[in-house]
């Protein structure tokens, strides 16, 4: 199917591009989020008359998304767990729990969605480097400081 992209997607595409996905991604994912439209006569001429104001709520998601980069840059996170005598917690750190302290900090607009965690939960007592993608171009670093409570 072939859609018109409405804002930035990762991995497919710039706003405005035309681009072809399979139905399934279309229908069930994309179009109901808003994030496209099918590619219609019709379509075409409304984004093009929208190009400008969309073109515009972009930019202003991508400043507000650096302004926030520059706060939240290089926060240390710590999180308390229950431990083995070596090192391995009983339970994990998952993405929601990290959200949920940097919200605590007062950085209210990272939600579990924009934390990486590309081994999956963490595991371990110890600092760990991870990734928070608060727009498609602006990822951050955060350390996250897992300790161990006996």
């Amino acid at each position: 199917m072939q859609i018109i992209l409405m804002e930035k997607v990762a991995h497919l595409g710039n706003l405005g591009d035309v681009v072809k996905v399979k139905d399934g991604y279309a229908r069930n994912f994309l179009i109901p989020q808003g994030v496209a439209k099918r590619v219609t006569p019709a379509n075409l001429a409304v984004f093009e008359t929208k190009r400008a104001e969309l073109e515009k709520a972009q930019a202003e998601k991508l400043a507000g998304a650096r302004a926030l980069a520059e706060k939240i840059e290089g926060t240390t996170v710590q999180l308390t767990r229950k431990a083995s005598v070596d090192g391995r917690l009983f339970g994990s750190v998952s993405t929601a729990d990290i959200a949920e302290a940097l919200h605590a900090q007062g950085h209210a607009a990272v939600d579990k969605s924009m934390v990486r965690l590309p081994q999956g939960p963490l595991k371990l007592v110890a600092d760990e480097h991870i990734q928070i993608a608060l727009h498609g171009d602006v990822v951050v670093m955060v350390t996250v400081s897992v300790l161990g409570e006996q």
